[in-house]
């Protein structure tokens, strides 16, 4: 066992545990939460047309209050390694940074958050005060079907209450302390397909052109701005992310055109709301010869807020002490595995700087892990009130 995050993140970044391959890093976390006294489960899920996946939940005590630490293992591909000042997979430490696939998002996280448990038990006799869990998946990069929730689901089926999680994204902009997420933009992806009728050009009474309803579909979707944003939330936005008619020919009226788009939105809407918009305005572009319709993508999620008061107000507080900066409250980015977690407990967002993630080179500051292991280690000192 070893409570030093640096040695941890490291050895995390040597397994190749590409979505949505578990690489190692599952096994290592089990070997070294079960050596501290966790009882670890390790759990595998499927579905058809996803691939399989393996998870990890582990908990030490058995009262509340139970905080719990959630994270990904899972990582992106690296590309193509001759372009990496290093190994991606080798966890290499030069002149004070540490690189490798999940330096940031999010091994890192799980490397302090680990060490952070630990370092706690041992000085506190081995057990908390409560109890402290972790949530781990390797599913998060991926589908996001077969991790946390389904592993969440789990847990709360054989009988574990939740108080409060952290989940240990890289929240941060810039530095260390600059942002803590309370709550998510929900999203709705869409796909529009108007079926017309296929013809000549130069005899388009003999046809149905599907792209001008398609286009006056979007227009009206795209028309106004959907709000100007809520008290802790960005205005919601509309982004059309395709348009295809699969039509190589000059003088050919294609079958049908397709649009895809997507929706981030806040508090003032739900998936509901905005399906029954889109499906109206689809429906109001039907005519003779043309049939529009529309489908929703799986995964999409409503938009949550963990309200600040005292959890909230004791992590920026926390944060603050360590790094000398006050985090801001924030909502802004795009979806993590928040959107399950936050239907059992509430649950915030703090990690480290996440500049380089998902890039080449992707790398951490060692002094940030450093910090990032204290501030978790104060986190649950005082959660615990120790």
């Amino acid at each position: 066992m070893t409570t030093d995050p640096i040695e941890l993140t490291a050895r995390l970044l040597s397994c190749p545990s590409v979505t949505p391959a578990e690489g190692g890093a599952l096994a290592l976390l089990e070997t070294t939460l079960g050596g501290a006294g966790f009882t670890v489960h390790r759990l595998g899920f499927s579905e058809p047309g996803t691939p399989d996946v393996e998870n990890l939940y582990a908990r030490i005590g058995s009262t509340g209050p139970h905080l719990v630490f959630a994270g990904h293992t899972d990582v992106v591909p690296p590309g193509d390694p001759a372009a990496w000042r290093h190994d991606p997979f080798a966890g290499a430490i030069d002149g004070g940074v540490l690189y490798g696939r999940g330096a940031v998002d999010m091994k890192g996280g799980i490397g302090c958050f680990v060490a952070a448990a630990l370092d706690h038990l041992a000085a506190h006799g081995g057990k908390p005060k409560g109890s402290i869990s972790f949530l781990i998946t390797g599913d998060e990069e991926g589908p996001s079907v077969n991790g946390t929730v389904k592993l969440i689901d789990w847990a709360a089926k054989r009988g574990e209450r939740f108080d409060h999680c952290i989940l240990g994204e890289p929240t941060n902009p810039a530095r260390l302390g600059d942002m803590i997420k309370i709550g998510r933009r929900g999203s709705l992806s869409a796909v529009i397909t108007v079926e017309g009728r296929q013809g000549h050009v130069a005899y388009p009474h003999l046809a149905a052109n599907p792209i001008p309803a398609l286009l006056a579909i979007l227009a009206r979707l795209t028309a106004a701005p959907l709000d100007a944003g809520t008290d802790h939330f960005d205005p919601s936005n509309l982004e059309i992310t395709s348009v295809d008619v699969g039509n190589g020919a000059t003088n050919v009226i294609p079958q049908k055109a397709v649009a895809r788009l997507n929706i981030r939105f806040n508090d003032r809407h739900s998936t509901a709301s905005l399906k029954a918009w889109i499906e109206a305005i689809v429906a109001g572009a039907a005519q003779d010869g043309i049939s529009p319709g529309v489908a929703y993508a799986r995964g999409n999620s409503e938009s949550f807020l963990t309200q600040p008061g005292v959890f909230v107000d004791m992590v920026q507080a926390t944060i603050e002490e360590v790094t000398g900066i006050r985090p801001v409250l924030s909502t802004s980015g795009g979806t993590s595995d928040a959107r399950f977690i936050k239907n059992y407990c509430p649950v915030i967002e703090f990690g480290l700087v996440g500049q380089t993630m998902h890039a080449v080179d992707e790398r951490v500051p060692v002094a940030d892990l450093v910090a990032l292991t204290a501030i978790y280690r104060r986190i649950i000192d005082r959660y615990f009130a120790v």
